[in-house]
């Protein structure tokens, strides 16, 4: 583990209040590993009022839909250029990641999407901090953490990863993918906002009927967004799915629909449970996402491109 100069309390404190503005934001996602992802590129492409979104980074992933987490990589770069297509953003900058998780606690796996990251933290004034979004295992992040450690003092990290400090494990795809980058980010004293998937994201569910009704007819985007959700199941009937993405989106556009709190970083055990230890510096906790909120202002934005 590299050594990383910790940020004072205070001011660490104060880069974990919600920025209140308009933010940089760079969105590292594992975009074709499910259809959540999907939904959130968009409505952050929606959302220009509250955020200035810099470039996509391509994370991997292995799972059903990818033959390794290098493939899965390259699958998300695809999917991430078919969006931006769809939504015409060619000016923005998609960038491949790595190409595989962690070996270790001190290795990062070097990409593109890494060094254009190094490249924009170093690049933004630490009293402004760039936005790191991530929705996806955390390897993008954790390996620019470990090749360019002063990168703590520049940003904020909003992550997608783990449960509900309740829950009984945090054994979550994007945080047991690789552990080793999910300790870096909570072990680096950077600024982090935590959203867990069950028991806070797993709050957004929607339905195809609903889909088919506030999303089908929003132009191109709008019918790419309804066939993958339409496609993700042969029998919709009485069915309802998580779009757990939205959330860390959520959380820049509309903090009274996020409420949250700070708390000791986590630590991680071996057997993938949250361990709590009082003298660690503080992370940002979302502990509760208003469903109903969060999709009227996707639903209202996407309402904005009718055809």
């Amino acid at each position: 583990m590299p050594t990383f100069k910790s940020l004072p309390v205070d001011e660490l404190v104060r880069k974990l209040e919600h920025p209140g503005r308009k933010v940089r934001m760079v969105l590292d996602t594992d975009t074709f590993n499910e259809i959540d992802d999907q939904f959130a590129v968009v409505y952050a492409l929606l959302s220009s009022e509250r955020i200035e979104l810099e470039a996509f980074y391509a994370a991997p992933f292995y799972n059903q839909m990818s033959s390794s987490p290098g493939d899965g990589m390259e699958k998300s770069y695809h999917e991430l250029l078919k969006i931006r297509a769809l939504m015409q953003r060619e000016e923005l900058p998609v960038l491949r990641g790595s190409t595989s998780y962690l070996p270790g606690s001190v290795e990062p796996v070097d990409s593109e999407a890494v060094q254009d990251l190094i490249r924009r933290a170093m690049d933004t004034d630490p009293s402004d901090p760039l936005y790191v979004v991530a929705i996806g295992a955390i390897t993008n992040v954790a390996s620019a953490l470990l090749l360019a450690p002063e990168i703590i003092h520049r940003i904020v990290i909003v992550w997608l990863g783990g449960h509900a400090f309740h829950w009984p494990r945090t054994d979550e795809f994007n945080l047991k993918q690789d552990v080793h980058a999910a300790r870096i980010i909570f072990d680096s004293t950077a600024p982090v906002v935590l959203i867990p998937c069950m028991g806070v994201a797993s709050h957004l569910k929607t339905t195809l009927s609903e889909v088919r009704e506030y999303v089908k007819d929003s132009g191109a985007i709008g019918s790419y967004l309804y066939e993958t959700y339409a496609s993700c199941r042969a029998d919709h009937f009485g069915y309802s799915r998580v779009i757990w993405d939205l959330s860390v989106i959520a959380w820049l556009l509309q903090p009274e629909a996020c409420p949250s709190y700070l708390t000791p970083s986590p630590l991680i055990s071996d057997d993938l449970r949250f361990i709590h230890d009082p003298n660690r510096h503080p992370i940002r906790y979302v502990s509760y996402l208003d469903r109903d909120r969060v999709f009227q202002d996707l639903f209202r934005k996407l309402a904005g491109k009718k055809e």
